[in-house]
């Protein structure tokens, strides 16, 4: 057991690696481009919104209550699992559709209300946001469609690909931001709308990547969609406990990104702190859990408590011995590893640095990005 627990995590972990890897080459991207420019910060605001949504309905609360309930049925019937999936598939569809529309339909007061009035005080940077947000909502629906998948094939204890696709979000993403940045700016268009450009390619190679061996498993997708199903009623009773615990940590950053946004740059500021300490719990927590539920699902379909128990103590054991060195080397190594990592472009010393009291660097004499802004940089110096 411990030695397949380890193999898969092993496999999921080395995956997991190349999808961090890259995601910390997008952030580098994202950091040259932008630095923590008010624009940084609008982007920043209009992807917060859609990844609370993201936490909430699709990887998050449903991965955990969909990945034991889509183990159990497989257990039973592959065929059964098959239709819930499916039925899962569709549901979402359903839900993350409706959200997707009134986000966009409502983004003006939505980043109204989420940000504070030092944003409307910046000319552009409420409407940026907003206009941002529209764009970036449709990235919930192909999350929560790629999440589904890889609950199916983590099911199937397949683990690589689905760990790998989110490494094929963050290539296209960085290859989609290079290759139009400047055509956008050459149209007229906000360079940053390049960036909800690169997520929204990057959301469907995401899904498109997993297809092929999701369909080599078998599945064939049916667009039925019948509440009553016990498999599928049984997600959405396990959703309840999954929701309020995600929901408690996207509240936290919510509070977080609102507060923040009371002071130019802090919120882009924030995000690159986050994306940093999120590092390895995405290396290590995340691969050793992936690894795990199948088992633990199994287990407990059989009945098998016992060695249920000994598998999470090993899982817990596993996740402790690798994140506690990485948490105190981000903790004693802070600066220089922000500083290796992300100075270069409108990424300098001062964004390492900042206390967050200063006025947005767009705003600073000289700063190459207000050159590029023209009016609405010197309306707002």
């Amino acid at each position: 057991m411990k030695n397949g627990l380890a193999r898969s995590a092993g496999v999921i972990g080395l995956a997991t690696l190349s999808s961090r890897v890259l995601g910390l080459a997008r952030d580098v991207v994202t950091a040259f481009f932008l630095g923590t420019s008010w624009q940084a910060d609008a982007f920043t605001v209009a992807t917060r919104i859609p990844t609370l949504l993201r936490e909430l309905f699709a990887e998050g609360a449903m991965s955990a209550a969909f990945v034991p309930a889509f183990t159990r049925t497989l257990h039973k019937s592959r065929d059964a699992a098959f239709e819930l999936g499916a039925q899962v598939v569709n549901g979402l569809l359903i839900v993350t559709g409706a959200i997707v529309a009134l986000g966009i339909v409502f983004a003006g007061p939505l980043t109204a209300f989420y940000t504070a009035e030092e944003y409307a005080a910046i000319p552009g940077k409420l409407e940026l946001t907003a206009t941002l947000t529209r764009l970036n909502m449709p990235f919930l629906i192909m999350v929560a469609v790629a999440a589904a998948f890889m609950g199916m094939l983590n099911g199937l204890r397949r683990f690589f690909m689905p760990a790998a696709a989110p490494a094929l979000y963050n290539l296209v993403f960085i290859i989609v931001v290079v290759a139009v940045w400047a055509p956008f700016r050459a149209a007229g268009l906000d360079e940053t709308m390049a960036f909800s450009a690169a997520m929204l390619v990057g959301g469907l190679a995401q899904v498109m990547a997993q297809w092929p061996q999701l369909r080599r498993e078998g599945y064939r997708h049916s667009w039925r969609f019948n509440p009553s199903n016990p498999a599928l009623r049984e997600v959405l009773f396990l959703m309840g406990p999954g929701t309020i615990g995600v929901a408690a940590a996207q509240i936290n950053l919510f509070v977080n990104t609102l507060l923040a946004s009371e002071v130019n740059e802090v919120p882009s500021v924030l995000r690159y702190a986050f994306l940093l300490m999120y590092l390895p719990i995405g290396i290590f927590g995340v691969s050793v859990a992936t690894a795990t539920i199948p088992d633990i699902s199994r287990q407990a379909a059989e009945g098998a408590l016992k060695t249920m128990g000994a598998t999470v103590s090993w899982a817990i054991r596993l996740m402790l011995v690798l994140s506690v060195p990485a948490t105190v080397g981000l903790i004693v190594l802070a600066e220089p590893i922000t500083r290796l990592i992300f100075e270069r472009g409108e990424f300098d010393g001062r964004s390492t640095t900042m206390p967050g009291t200063r006025s947005s660097r767009s705003h600073r004499p000289g700063s190459t990005r207000c050159g590029t802004r023209g009016p609405r940089c010197s309306s707002a110096s």
